[in-house]
């Protein structure tokens, strides 16, 4: 499996994550420079990691994603082992 570089945003993100910050877009954008957090957790969750999304609602009303590393369901770690058995997961 390929590492994240740790000289990415990527990497930065991914510390955040694990330290078991949750992250916004607009968070992510001030501290980190990201652009499009959604592109960022996609590379992360490639690399094998469970990057919850959950929309929640801000206090001035805005439905905000906050981003989060979690635990696979069994469901999700059943679908790899079946992708693995069918030859089509890395």
């Amino acid at each position: 499996m390929k590492f994240i570089s740790k000289e990415t945003k990527t990497f930065k993100i991914f510390n955040a994550l694990l330290e078991g910050e949750k992250l916004t877009q607009a968070e992510a954008s001030k501290r980190f420079g990201v652009k499009n957090l959604s592109a960022e957790a996609s590379r992360i969750r490639a690399h094998g990691y469970a990057v919850y999304a959950n929309t929640r609602m801000a206090g001035n009303g805005v439905q905000v994603t906050e981003y989060e590393l979690g635990r696979p369901s069994r469901e999700i770690v059943a679908l790899g082992y079946k992708a693995r058995s069918l030859g089509i997961s890395l």
